[in-house]
């Protein structure tokens, strides 16, 4: 049976730092959703804090974080300061909860209030979830990139999302 408890999202704070490296390292040791093997420490994880310019927020009932969501740095230069890379994790005992969605409902006005016009993420065509998540909430395929970084000494794909954010 799916735990039914409502899910709520705000903005991650430093104290959150250890749930988010937690739900990231499980991802890191599926090896589905990243290309990162390393795994993160809290320490890690409080230097996307500062400075605070990118939107981070958690998901959580009854106050466990259940599920976080990141923008990051796209490039360096000027012209792109206005788009921004995204990661989206969802605890494994949160799967089926429809986390994902809950966080990126928020996220999007989020990233548009902090004066971004573009979010893009790169993903591993056999992640569905994700893939799926993306198209629910408006973001469109733009292409592959073929053998895009190896894991494990094997060559993977990236499927190239994007939205256009309102403003």
């Amino acid at each position: 049976m799916v735990n039914s408890e409502p899910v709520s999202v705000r903005p991650a704070t430093v104290a959150d730092a250890a749930s988010i490296a937690c739900i990231y390292n499980e991802g890191i040791r599926s090896r589905a959703a990243t290309f990162e093997t390393r795994e993160r420490t809290t320490d890690d994880i409080l230097a996307w804090f500062t400075p605070a310019v990118h939107p981070i927020l958690v998901a959580e009932s009854k106050s466990d974080v259940l599920g976080w969501i990141a923008a990051s740095t796209y490039r360096s230069r000027e012209c792109y300061s206005g788009v921004a890379e995204f990661s989206v994790y969802v605890s494994y005992n949160a799967h089926g909860r429809r986390v994902g969605s809950t966080l990126m409902s928020a996220f999007i006005p989020a990233c548009t209030e902090a004066g971004f016009w573009k979010l893009l993420s790169r993903i591993f065509p056999e992640n569905k979830a994700s893939l799926n998540l993306c198209k629910r909430h408006g973001f469109r395929e733009v292409g592959i990139y073929e053998k895009h970084a190896q894991l494990e000494g094997m060559w993977r794909d990236v499927v190239i999302v994007e939205r256009l954010l309102s403003g």
